[in-house]
């Protein structure tokens, strides 16, 4: 795999985890009007635009955004666009053998508004069987009309997953989602699963150990086991945490290659040389990370027991066009089998010294008892 291929692609115009509407209409949609169009619209009558590339038979739907708050998958979207549209000999041969549609940002009131929900508080990945928002009924009838061979479902997640019980975080998450509450193995689900499994085996040698997979309970509403259930192999893509990268763009990159193998190897009708039994072999995510682990808090909020640990997971608020990270609280007492992105121990004079100037972070130990 060319490791500079991401850099290469990368979408200028967008960085950071405020991504919305108006910025790739400002700058990246404009030229590609060839590729793109209005599909429907949002709650609040903003565009949800697709678009359209290849002539191939593989068709391909993937969609980012359909939380607003979760935009790495967008960015990795936007700079897989790139490739594509490059005239490289790749990409005339992914594009010759795949037709690709790809909706960037499904929720553009969620996006603007950096939520999780649409603009009727509405989860629309919880929205896939009744269908009640008009977001949901923009996704199905791409669906319907496309007749995609393959599903891609982008998100986000939390930085406080783990890549099994392990002190890596679960910087990319698959999962190969059911279709029946017995979690029956299908072949659409097989035929997911083994291009998690191609995926998987790329990033290994880029983040080893911290690419983990989901839990497959069964959930109609999901819209992931809903396409499932039609029989259309369908990947659930979480972007999740690297190291000192709340930015994301880090992931982005990984996201980038991972999107890139998968339709590289469909492309290549050349899924049959990878096993299903690899897919299990790819640890389960664990809610074991704190963004903040703090041992021996005691030594700075004296109304703390003695030896207490603090564990501080970051909240995430709209500020203009920014994000603000905002410490908070979420675990206290024995955290012995947890993890931290940073980790102090105010026992030891250095790490008592950072946690003094990081003045956010000591007001919050200090408020707490």
């Amino acid at each position: 795999m060319p490791r500079d291929l991401h850099s290469d692609y990368k979408e200028p115009s967008l960085s950071g985890r405020y991504i919305t509407l108006n910025q790739l209409k400002d700058n990246w949609l404009k030229p590609l009007s060839t590729y793109s169009n209005i599909v429907g619209k949002s709650v609040l009558e903003k565009d949800i635009i697709a678009l359209t590339m290849g002539t191939g038979p593989n068709k391909v739907l993937m969609w980012s955004q359909m939380h607003g708050n979760e935009s790495t998958t967008t960015k990795a979207v936007v700079d897989l666009t790139n490739f594509l549209l490059s005239n490289s000999e790749e990409a005339k041969a992914i594009l010759d053998s795949c037709t690709l549609k790809i909706v960037p940002i499904l929720n553009p009131d969620g996006a603007e508004a950096y939520t999780r929900m649409n603009a009727n508080n509405i989860d629309l990945n919880r929205d896939a069987k009744t269908r009640n928002q008009p977001e949901s009924r923009v996704l199905r009838g791409l669906f319907d009309s496309f007749q995609p061979k393959f599903c891609f479902n982008l998100h986000d997640q939390r930085t406080l997953f783990s890549a099994g019980p392990y002190p890596k975080s679960a910087t990319v998450s698959f999962l190969s989602p059911a279709s029946d509450a017995e979690r029956t193995i299908t072949s659409s689900r097989e035929e997911a699963m083994k291009l998690i499994v191609a995926m998987n085996q790329v990033l290994q040698t880029l983040i080893p150990n911290q690419v983990g997979r989901y839990d497959d309970s069964f959930n109609e509403n999901c819209v992931g086991d809903a396409f499932q259930m039609e029989d259309v192999p369908t990947i659930l893509f979480e972007a999740g945490h690297y190291k000192n990268d709340y930015h994301r763009e880090q992931t982005r990159k990984y996201i980038f290659y991972a999107l890139w193998e998968a339709i590289r190897i469909i492309s290549a009708n050349s899924s049959t040389l990878f096993n299903v039994s690899e897919y299990f072999n790819i640890p389960e995510n664990e809610k074991l990370f704190f963004d903040i682990l703090v041992h021996n808090a005691h030594l700075v909020n004296t109304k703390l027991e003695k030896g207490s640990s603090m564990g501080i997971r970051y909240t995430e608020s709209l500020d203009g066009d920014f994000i603000d990270f905002i410490p908070k609280i979420q675990g206290r007492g024995d955290l012995s089998g947890f993890f931290g992105h940073k980790v102090y121990d105010c026992s030891h004079e250095n790490d008592m010294r950072s946690i003094l100037a990081e003045k956010k972070i000591l007001k919050v130990l200090n408020s707490s008892e």
